[in-house]
């Protein structure tokens, strides 16, 4: 070990093959929108828009300032999910040849005051209750503007990771019922990845998935994490029976025990309320966090690790080891984990990063 450093390892390999599974559960007729909006999940979207290109049907992002970006590197489809706001940033739009979703009054007047109806996604309210159209609301202006349009509808599903919910069923029922009033030619959407997992059926002819691509889904042992976080041990210390280990104490040895410092903590982007007990991994076996994630370091339970040694790699969460372990263990989403880590490496430690 040259120097102290954590290491930031993202494999688009996984990511191609996230993607390859899910697609796999779907019909022939439905195209494969990634959404990688917020640096593709903390993944650099640059480098991944240039990696699945070609098996890829589009992109969903929410800022304008992703959408344009990626229009500088691929042809493909590109989504706005939540629309503009703006008459300039709906002519940069269209100026880019971006969709927009539409999901409110507001926005559908910049449609109309620009007679552009082109490349839109109307997306409903079905009980997510976030953002969308009322029905009644949505069929007003359909009946008054959209009847001879081409268009998309879309919904978005609460509980699709929980296959028996009843909202499911309430969403799924509501958003099909709409679509019995409509000219049956438009485009249909509601499946994100708990959709293509649980209820593969209703991918209709586009889906729109975002964290199975990057293996943060809760549910699927066969969804890698494409993102590895390591660092490597800098002390191993002996404490007795009775010694408590990092700040406040939290952490009192019930026995002897062998103490491994990490050189990674909260500046890293590690939470700092990460539980005792957290599992990580050191030479592949699996060792537990003792004592709270400090500054610059985290303390590990290496008691049973012999062949442990100052330089050995820690690993928080990596392909073999999958991030939802330290997320589930601590009430987080590995949304959180994936954004926070990914956006501070980036913007303050870019050398330490690899992208392989």
């Amino acid at each position: 070990m040259t120097r102290a450093t954590s290491e930031l390892i993202i494999e688009p390999a996984i990511v191609r093959k996230n993607i390859s599974y899910l697609k796999a559960k779907l019909d022939d007729s439905s195209k494969f929108m990634a959404i990688i909006k917020s640096d593709s999940y903390g993944h650099i979207l640059s480098n991944i828009v240039r990696d699945i290109d070609d098996i890829v049907d589009g992109y969903g992002v929410v800022r304008l300032e992703e959408a344009i970006s990626i229009r500088k590197i691929s042809s493909k489809k590109i989504l706005l999910m939540q629309g503009v706001y703006s008459q300039p940033d709906f002519k940069e739009a269209r100026d880019n040849s971006l969709d927009l979703v539409i999901h409110n009054s507001l926005q559908f007047s910049l449609v109309k005051d620009n007679d552009s109806y082109e490349n839109l996604w109307f997306k409903i309210n079905t009980g997510m209750n976030r953002l969308g159209f009322e029905e009644d609301e949505f069929l007003d202006i359909y009946t008054t503007y959209l009847s001879d349009k081409k268009f998309t509808l879309m919904s978005h599903l609460s509980a699709s990771n929980v296959p028996s919910d009843i909202s499911n069923k309430t969403q799924f029922e509501h958003f099909d019922s709409l679509c019995q009033k409509l000219n049956p030619d438009i485009l249909k959407s509601i499946a994100n990845t708990g959709c293509v997992i649980n209820f593969p059926d209703k991918s209709m002819d586009w889906v729109r998935v975002g964290i199975g691509i990057f293996g943060g889904y809760i549910g699927s042992n066969e969804l890698q994490t494409a993102m590895t976080l390591r660092s490597p041990i800098i002390n191993i210390r002996k404490i007795n029976k009775g010694q408590r280990v990092g700040y406040d104490g939290r952490a009192e040895a019930t026995q002897d025990m062998k103490i491994a410092t990490v050189y990674c903590g909260y500046a890293d982007g590690l939470p700092n309320h990460i539980k005792d007990g957290t599992k990580v991994f050191i030479n592949n076996v699996g060792a537990e966090i003792f004592g709270k994630v400090s500054m610059d370091v985290t303390t590990v339970d290496v008691s049973h690790i012999p062949d442990c040694e100052i330089g050995d790699w820690c690993e928080f969460f990596s392909p073999n080891h999958s991030i939802n372990n330290l997320a589930s263990s601590n009430n987080l989403i590995s949304y959180d984990l994936m954004i926070r880590i990914c956006l501070l490496y980036t913007s303050d430690a870019a050398d330490d990063m690899q992208c392989v």
